[in-house]
């Protein structure tokens, strides 16, 4: 019985991630479905616990996340780990291990000098002697150095078994960070995570998954490998006073000379590029509704039509990152999250990524309520 109800649950969930409908009334939303739109715990309950731990993991699934989100980054005996950067200085306790104190150095990211700690130089058994630690100094810190760092196996494995307990398909959407870098130290870990897909039943286009990445060759890569669906990222580097996005060039497009640059793959040509290989697009936020900034104060800019665009290209839209903090909503939010999500989920979005799962499923469910 439980199997024959997680089967249909999967079903369900499947339908909105490939673009068809399985409501049999008319469309309720505004996604390119017409189903509720997702809720991504982003790194996790990162709201409330350190990035990516299997118990960050497990309390937003608890938060009601219908997709948690790992990190993806390689050890050095190309063990999937899930980290938010291979940088480890800011998500682990590295900097107060003597033991560890050798391995400090600066590394070329992406074309951009870091200094720290990184997987790339550090084996399984070592990282695993680590403990996670909140990043951010205005967030709870009082689960510093109870958790390990997590392998990606070890997430899938947490998947099925909450999967199992709550009795609904939880899907897993992880992201291949970084994987040019990656590949230029021999790292390459796309066949890896592809192997762990299929080890528990998950390397199939139904399947509750999303691999997403920052760069497009790496998902023409994997859509060589695997029938998963994907989302291309597009990222920015900071918000100008006026409101218009400081873009950047993806990593890959640097090292091929492609001079294209984020904000320049929302274009509809550049869309229909991207839809051959992914079935969704993930935007920093501000790609959608920018803000500008004056005396101190940040006003909303109308949104523009890049959802709606999307969607004509049949891409699915899942924006990023939502918090609750007010210094990252805007002076028209009013410190209120909901007015926030109220506006994307109007604008039709499929998806949102948020640190604050029970903020982002309240929200939904509230929003649903308000526009009966």
């Amino acid at each position: 019985m439980l199997e024959s109800l997680m089967n249909v649950q999967q079903c369900l969930l499947v339908g909105v991630m490939m673009g068809v409908s399985v409501a049999a009334s008319a469309k309720e939303w505004n996604t390119l479905t017409g189903e509720p739109p997702l809720v991504i715990a982003h790194r996790g309950a990162s709201g409330y616990m350190p990035d990516h731990t299997l118990a960050g993991y497990t309390k937003a699934v608890e938060l009601g996340a219908d997709f948690i989100e790992p990190d993806l980054v390689s050890t050095k005996d190309g063990v999937l780990i899930a980290r938010h950067e291979p940088n480890l200085k800011d998500t682990t306790d590295i900097a107060t291990r003597p033991e560890f104190a050798m391995y400090e150095r600066v590394e070329k990211v992406d074309g951009r000098d870091e200094k720290g700690w990184f997987a790339s130089d550090l084996t399984l058994a070592q990282i695993k002697t680590l403990r996670a630690k909140q990043p951010r100094a205005d967030r709870n810190a009082a689960f510093d150095g109870q958790f390990e760092i997590p392998t990606f196996e070890e997430v899938l494995q947490l998947r099925e078994k909450l999967s199992k307990q709550y009795k609904r398909a939880i899907g897993v959407y992880p992201e291949t960070k970084h994987p040019a870098w990656h590949s230029e130290k021999g790292l390459e870990f796309e066949a890896g995570l592809v192997a762990l897909l299929g080890k528990y039943n998950l390397n199939r286009a139904d399947a509750p998954v999303f691999i997403q990445s920052f760069e497009l060759t790496n998902l023409k890569a994997l859509k060589a490998m695997t029938d998963v669906k994907k989302v291309y990222l597009i990222d920015g580097d900071d918000v100008a006073a006026d409101g218009s996005v400081v873009t950047i060039r993806p990593y890959d497009f640097v090292k091929q000379g492609d001079v294209r640059t984020y904000a320049d793959m929302l274009s509809d040509a550049n869309l229909k590029e991207i839809a051959q290989v992914a079935q969704g697009i993930g935007p920093w936020k501000v790609y959608i509704a920018s803000y500008k900034t004056e005396f101190g104060k940040t006003t909303r800019l109308p949104a523009n039509n890049f959802i709606a665009r999307a969607h004509a290209a049949g891409l699915a839209v899942h924006p990023f990152t939502f918090r609750n903090e007010s210094k990252h909503l805007t002076s028209g939010d009013m410190g209120e999250p909901y007015n926030e999500y109220a506006l994307y989920f109007q604008l039709g979005v499929d998806g949102v990524f948020s640190d604050y799962t029970d903020t982002a499923v309240a929200a939904r469910a509230r929003f649903a309520k308000d526009k009966k």
